[in-house]
């Protein structure tokens, strides 16, 4: 006899993501009549090791068609999950892993693996008439992140002269999410009144994260529009409103030389960490992601002995979200934070796992978007179930990025007086 919590059946949709491109929407439904619906991003900028899309390849969507991924999910996948208790989350997961056979969802995909995966933990708590992020493992006194806003966008997020990937702000000192949340659209209004008269209309065009994306050439440039948009919303840089940098380092190696090619010239390791080191000295930074190449750890260890202590480094390409990367490199303590995209690991079993083996090695836990999203807000439920204190999901523009807030916002309305806002908490040491 079938239990309420029993998949009663699995379904794929194409769906478009925020650059157009398609992807996979996965339905997934119960006996009980629960529902989970979940939608798989995409990355722009990804590491080597990451789980792998399935595409089409061909004319077709310019070879970004995932008919092959959705006949996969309809005819591998769906039957072997029709009957199976949905709160069975690691074997379901275990179970795609076993069905790709191959160690990265080369045959499966890791959108569809992804999208399945959520869904499935999206059903289970319908079923139950559950919040997601209860479902998941909120505490009893839900944190709600300090959101890291990229409101400058550079490198493979968007067509200026910007090396550096990502500038944000950090609405660090508040006591609720939703006083951090209009701190921050103040900011991003500003800063947009701001270029605008500097650069022309053109400069806020917006790139794939919301971000401005203005014909900027240096980063000390985009460092000091962000300051002075803090200030002309009437906050102090450093002590209301901190910022951060994500270089996707990565993306500006050059293994043939063995040097990072920034601002027009080549830099060697130690030199790059001494321009790490002066732009914290010079501004108010508390995040720095990916400071180097994802094949370069020691790198990343000595940059964490050297700021460690008052900025967060935070590794995305080092780990890409796999407990096994991560448990291979911690010895070596090569950063204090560590980045999670469950698209990059393919399941949410790995994802948890990934984020109890950072905590547990003092790790700070950021749960990310990619910059090809979604309207699936499910990161914001993320965040708040791990109390990781922190999220990425771009700047508070395009709807891809407002419905992570937006839902973070209900989070909190929903916990009134009982939820309890990250602010300062998740860094290193406080700015005053």
């Amino acid at each position: 006899m079938a239990g309420d919590f029993d998949i009663s059946s699995v379904r794929g949709l194409l769906a478009l993501d925020s650059r157009g491109n398609p992807t996979i929407k996965a339905v997934v439904a119960t006996e009980g009549g629960g529902l989970g619906v979940a939608l798989a991003p995409s990355g722009a900028s990804r590491g080597e090791k990451e789980a792998v899309e399935l595409r089409d390849g061909g004319r077709k969507w310019r070879g970004k068609g995932v008919s092959l991924a959705l006949a996969r999910l309809e005819h591998v996948v769906a039957p072997r999950l029709v009957g199976v208790d949905s709160r069975r989350q690691s074997y379901i997961d275990y179970m795609l892993e076993a069905i790709d056979g191959r160690g990265n969802f080369s045959f499966l995909g890791g959108n569809v693996a992804t999208a399945v995966s959520i869904a499935v933990a999206k059903a289970a708590a319908d079923t139950a008439g559950i919040p997601l992020y209860t479902y998941l493992g909120s505490p009893a006194t839900p944190v709600l992140p300090t959101p890291l806003m990229n409101i400058i966008n550079g490198g493979a997020h968007a067509g200026n002269d910007l090396d550096i990937q990502e500038f944000m702000i950090v609405p660090t000192g508040f006591d609720s999410f939703t006083e951090a949340l209009r701190a921050s659209v103040e900011v991003y209004q500003s800063l947009k009144s701001i270029l605008k008269e500097k650069y022309g209309a053109l400069a806020v065009n917006v790139g794939d994260e919301g971000g401005f994306a203005p014909p900027m050439k240096t980063t000390r440039e985009a460092l000091d529009a962000l300051i002075n948009a803090i200030k002309a919303a009437g906050y102090e840089p450093g002590s209301d409103i901190a910022l951060g940098l994500d270089v996707a380092a990565s993306q500006l190696y050059r293994s043939d030389k063995g040097v990072y090619s920034l601002e027009g010239k080549e830099l060697e390791p130690a030199r790059l960490l001494d321009f790490y080191e002066s732009l914290a000295d010079e501004y108010p930074i508390v995040y720095l992601e990916d400071p180097f190449s994802e094949n370069d750890p020691q790198s990343f260890a000595e940059t964490t002995k050297a700021l460690g202590s008052r900025v967060l480094i935070v590794g995305d390409d080092l780990y890409c979200t796999n407990p096994r990367l991560l448990s291979q490199l911690k010895s070596l303590k090569p950063t204090n934070g560590a980045l999670l995209k469950v698209n990059q690991v393919g399941t949410l079993t790995r994802a948890l796992e990934y984020a109890r083996i950072a905590a547990f090695n003092g790790m700070r836990v950021i749960v990310s978007h990619r910059s090809g999203d979604t309207e699936d807000p499910f990161i914001a439920d993320l965040a708040v179930a791990l109390a990781s204190g922190l999220i990425k999901t771009g700047a508070p523009a395009r709807s891809e990025r407002t419905a992570k807030y937006n839902r973070l916002l209900e989070i909190e309305y929903e916990n009134e007086g009982v939820a309890r806002y990250a602010g300062w908490d998740p860094f290193p040491a406080r700015r005053h």
